[in-house]
């Protein structure tokens, strides 16, 4: 998906070349046909080759990823997501804007208990 959201667009071709140690041709091309059956991607087609596109903004397309990934290694705890990433490899600067996300995200959730 990060590779079709960067390019915009790409057939099955582009999307293997640009993979890091790519899985075989029908490989990416059934993944690409999942993802647009599950309406993550819409193909057209140019002469005799697919070109796919995603369907989501990468913000949403980012936040769904995540989500599932969250909900399949950590049991849906957030909680847990954050202290596996928290394990000693974050620069204090970047403990500084996390901490000050938390701060907003407090705040926004205080807004809309209020509401």
């Amino acid at each position: 998906m990060e590779i079709l959201i960067a390019r915009t667009c790409a057939s099955v071709a582009e999307v293997q070349a640009a993979m890091p140690d790519p899985p075989s041709y029908s490989a990416v091309r059934a993944t690409l046909r999942i993802m647009e059956e599950k309406g993550h991607v819409v193909h057209k087609q140019d002469g005799a080759t697919y070109v796919y596109s995603p369907v989501t903004e990468p913000v949403r397309a980012r936040q769904s990823a995540l989500r599932h990934l969250i909900d399949t290694l950590f049991s849906g705890s957030t909680e847990q997501a954050v202290a596996a990433l928290l394990d000693g490899h974050t620069t204090p600067v970047e403990l500084d804007r996390i901490a000050d996300m938390i701060d907003q995200a407090r705040h926004a959730a205080k807004h809309k208990e209020v509401r």
